[in-house]
């Protein structure tokens, strides 16, 4: 039936791409990230306590400056590359801490501390989110020191005029805490360092409630010349960090910079062109991003800045490192000099994010969420499911909610889609006649078909359209629930503990009964069975097609794309199943006012007839 065909054109298009990706690209990238992320869980080492930042070179030679491969390089948070044979392996996370004095950090948001070697803020971590949906689980670690096998930190610091021998702070310099001995939302810390030389540095740390730092640095000349010095920002990390491999989410280094706008370098990028330069950025923000998490600084407003993201190895580890370098502040003698920036450090959470980007005016900070390129849509549709869930506490029930929504926006096009199927039923008798008139001239037949719908004002293509329309929806929705973090172990009801996972069940294993968990491909949960039960519904309310190829394609279909959607998070499963079931009420509606007849149990009947006509002549 030209109905059937075309419902079945509809769905392997809406979801031919995902497919393509989901076996032939994420699939094996993701198990290859798996083994390897194994590997170097085994062999993580770090080969010295040395530094790793590289802070950036002032303008006379920064133009031509390549790291040597004697310099400190950038340590960070992700899992080492293979420690050469005989290096110890890097320390405890908690035995690197208290290996110098710290001032806390302790806000409702994060915990952890500052570093009063060299200043840094390299310890932290998220209160309120956790490794797994196990309340018990370890909270998120998002930065930590030098010298840990998961070392991810930032630093802040001046550098000076080539050739001019002026003391800074450095990797090693040993701060004071001039005021406070906790950092928390309005109580800032005052960390102190004298080089003995005519020069103080004091280094002001402020936070609010969330995630966002705010560095004050202070330059104050007691000596009789003046000095002229360069305030930097960088964000240094060791190994390359597991990713998602996703197409639709960029993870890795990332910045806003100025009319150059956002740019987005993946690691591998990075590690080709290992120095990615911009110069005299007006405004920005630059810095690291991951699935949910991000580290990114934000320069002073008050002048340009030149931008950096490199790449380079020590002893067999691969770091990364974004900085930017401020322009040249002359602090003449007797007087200060006074730069202020920002450090975002925490959850990507959308009201956190968006709030930031409107109250402090900065440059397209909403783009830290990557909502793609149909942000048009991705994002109202994330605020809709946010005010369902305000409303009814749910993030499952907030889709199932939208969902309707999708069909009431929908429902004159489906309606008269469902309209014109209708008819097409009506007309079948006819529509049979002509087939068997002119089967042996394919062309005159369609002719006659074509004739017979103008004159029932049928349109064959009305089955694609239901389905068609709502690709972009569907789209949509599956980048809401993959890069959101609010998306992130949300639960539904029973099972489904996270809708941004798959459904953690399998029929394989008879749903937990049985003691194995089968490989990824036979992980078919409840609800793609559930799923793949009403597309069935669905697709025998039409009767079975007469072509042999067509009623096999038809029958497997639901089979197939139980199979194909399995992986694919709870979440979208439960909207698709949800869609699928408002469809099957909609159309019988539409059948019933039309006057056709709902041949839903018919062809339920047929089909297994048909079975045992066939189980029977084969015995």
């Amino acid at each position: 039936m030209d109905e059937n065909r075309n419902y079945l054109m509809a769905i392997a298009l809406s979801i031919i791409v995902l497919v393509a990706w989901q076996f032939f690209v994420a699939g094996p990238k993701i198990e290859a990230q798996r083994e390897r992320a194994a590997i170097e869980a085994q062999q993580q080492a770090q080969p010295d306590g040395t530094d790793g930042a590289q802070a950036p070179t002032a303008p006379a030679t920064r133009d031509t400056a390549v790291p040597s491969p004697d310099a400190p390089t950038p340590t960070g948070p992700a899992p080492a590359a293979t420690a050469p044979t005989g290096v110890e392996p890097a320390p405890p996370r908690e035995a690197v801490l208290t290996a110098d004095a710290r001032v806390t950090i302790d806000t409702p948001s994060l915990s952890g501390s500052i570093n009063l070697k060299g200043g840094r803020i390299d310890d932290v971590s998220l209160k309120n989110y956790r490794e797994t949906v196990d309340p018990d689980s370890a909270n998120i670690v998002l930065l930590s020191p030098a010298g840990s096998a998961t070392s991810y930190y930032a630093d802040y610091g001046w550098v000076a005029d080539p050739g001019r021998t002026v003391a800074v702070p450095a990797a090693d310099t040993e701060w004071t805490v001039e005021r406070g001995n906790t950092l928390t939302p309005g109580a800032p810390v005052v960390l102190a360092w004298d080089n003995g030389a005519g020069l103080k540095f004091r280094r002001k740390i402020s936070i609010d409630d969330k995630y966002l730092f705010t560095i004050e640095q202070t330059v104050e000349n007691t000596g009789t010349e003046a000095v002229t010095l360069y305030p930097y920002g960088l964000i240094s990390r060791t190994g390359t960090p597991e990713t998602t491999g996703f197409y639709i989410l960029h993870e890795g280094l990332i910045g806003v910079l100025g009319e150059e706008g956002l740019t987005e370098i993946d690691y591998d990028d990075v590690q080709e062109t290992p120095e990615i330069a911009h110069r005299d950025i007006g405004k920005g923000w630059l810095g690291f991003t991951d699935k949910y998490w991000a580290t990114t600084m934000v320069p002073s407003a008050d002048t340009a800045f030149d931008a950096r993201f490199t790449y380079r190895q020590r002893n067999g580890l691969d770091t990364y490192q974004s900085d930017f370098l401020g322009k040249g502040r002359t602090v003449p003698a007797g007087g200060t000099a006074t730069i202020s920036s920002m450090l975002f450090a925490g959850a990507k959470e959308t009201a956190t994010v968006d709030g930031y980007n409107d109250t402090f005016g900065l440059e397209r900070f909403d783009l830290l969420i990557d909502w793609g390129w149909f942000y048009f849509m991705t994002k109202p549709l994330f605020y809709i499911i946010d005010w369902f869930f305000r409303l009814f506490g749910n993030f499952g029930v907030a889709i199932l909610a939208v969902t309707v929504l999708v069909k009431l926006v929908f429902f004159p096009l489906a309606n008269k889609s469902y309209v014109s199927m209708s008819r097409m039923k009506l007309v079948q008798p006819a529509m049979k006649e002509i087939q068997e008139r002119f089967k042996d001239d394919k062309q005159r037949q369609q002719q006659a078909l074509m004739e017979l719908y103008k004159k029932e004002k049928i349109n064959p293509l009305s089955g694609c359209l239901p389905i068609v329309v709502q690709i972009p929806v569907f789209f949509a929705l599956y980048k809401v629930l993959f890069v959101t973090i609010e998306m992130r172990h949300a639960p539904f009801f029973g099972w489904v503990h996270d809708l941004a996972a798959r459904d953690p069940t399998t029929i394989f294993n008879l749903f937990g009964l049985v003691p194995w968990t089968p490989p990824e491909f036979l992980m078919i949960g409840i609800w793609p069975l559930i799923m793949g039960a009403t597309m069935f519904l669905q697709m025998r309310l039409n009767p079975t097609p007469t072509d042999p190829i067509q009623a096999s394609i038809f029958t497997w279909m639901p089979v197939i794309f139980t199979f194909i959607l399995a992986p694919f998070p709870a979440g979208l499963v439960i909207y698709w199943t949800w869609n699928n079931f408002l469809s099957i009420l909609q159309q019988m509606v539409i059948m019933k006012r039309q006057g056709v007849k709902i041949e839903l149990w018919d062809n339920l009947v047929g089909l297994f007839k048909k079975r045992s006509k066939k189980d029977a002549g084969a015995s």
